[in-house]
């Protein structure tokens, strides 16, 4: 076969994955609509997350289908899934699994033994993960970044796919701890679960009070296929311009940074870092590929830089006292930024 053959037969391969990619993307959005109803950006920002190989952070009143919504799209992906439930007795170990002495039956002697914890798994739902302390919520991190775990010295390695969908609670509710910057920078995405509307309201309520048993979620893909969309997911090609807008979009949000606007020099403590920028450029080319475009615009960065910002930027006092939310101050900040000249 010569070049030109192959050359051909790669963009074959690539368009036929592209194809298989929407068409598995639709049918994963029909599955979980069949259960959750409204939240539909909550579910696009999920699936973004799977197919960027991130995690993320879910925040919501307690009531508002967290659980049944991570769990409704394990199902839908055809991945292995785990739960923690995050109580303040949780120990690391409880997340990571434990090395036990057994004795060997053949040779009599005694043998550590490796014991997995939840965390190996396809989708691990750390359910109410700001219930339990810091030193907890940690056991995470290196399997968050690395996909191993470390155990009396051990590397222990995760297979892919692997991502963590976190659900919190509001800080203000009590028993509630605050996660530590290096833990929240982990997470691609900090989305918020809202109230639905009242129509939205009288379909759940009219949907789980007729029948006791759901219509069963059918899974539309694999993790094979899946490490396979994520790959193509980095092939979705970007411009110079909009990738100098994405590093400008984090620069503005460090109040020491040059162009940096008024608002967040006025009420922003620290911004974000590098890995912001990576994540958000990672997730503009996942929203474009879910969007049936074969490159990054401008609106995809604007979308997207709310839910990858807001839990990295911290506000400062003067923020808290005048009643001004991260939100605003975020919103302000892009309207403030000026917008790249072409795509």
């Amino acid at each position: 076969m010569n070049d030109a053959a192959m050359a051909q037969q790669g963009i074959d391969g690539t368009r036929e994955l592209v194809q298989r990619f929407q068409q598995a993307t639709n049918k994963i959005r029909e599955q979980v609509r069949g259960t959750i109803v409204g939240q539909d950006d909550v579910v696009e920002s999920l699936l973004v997350t799977l197919f960027v190989g991130g995690h993320c952070l879910i925040t919501g009143m307690p009531g508002t289908a967290k659980t049944l919504l991570v769990h409704t799209l394990a199902t839908a992906l055809g991945l292995n899934f785990k739960r923690i439930q995050f109580t303040p007795d949780l120990m690391p170990t409880d997340i990571t699994g434990t090395d036990m002495v057994e004795e060997n039956q053949s040779t009599g002697h005694r043998e550590w033994r490796f014991i997995p914890g939840p965390v190996f798994t396809n989708v691990l739902l750390a359910d109410e993960i700001n219930r339990t302390p810091p030193k907890t919520q940690a056991a995470l991190l290196e399997a968050m970044q690395e996909k191993t775990v470390t155990v009396r010295g051990k590397n222990h390695k995760i297979d892919k796919p692997f991502f963590v969908l976190a659900t919190q609670n509001p800080i203000e509710l009590e028993g509630t701890y605050p996660l530590p910057e290096a833990q929240l920078d982990r997470f691609l995405f900090n989305v918020t679960l809202d109230y639905l509307s009242p129509v939205e309201e009288v379909n759940v309520v009219d949907r789980f009070t007729k029948s006791v048993d759901m219509p069963p979620v059918l899974p539309c893909t694999n993790g094979e296929e899946i490490v396979q969309f994520q790959s193509l997911v980095r092939q979705v090609p970007i411009s110079s311009n909009l990738n100098r807008y994405a590093v400008d979009i984090v620069r503005a949000t460090r109040p020491s940074d040059p162009i940096a606007p008024d608002i967040i020099k006025k009420y922003a403590n620290f911004g974000a870092s590098i890995r912001a920028t990576m994540n958000l450029v990672l997730a503009a080319k996942a929203r474009a590929l879910m969007n049936n475009r074969y490159h990054v615009i401008a609106e995809d960065l604007r979308t997207l830089a709310l839910p990858i910002l807001r839990h990295r930027v911290l506000p400062n006092y003067y923020a808290e006292s005048d009643g001004v939310s991260i939100d605003q101050i975020l919103r302000a900040m892009l309207d403030a930024l000026p917008l790249p000249t072409g795509d």
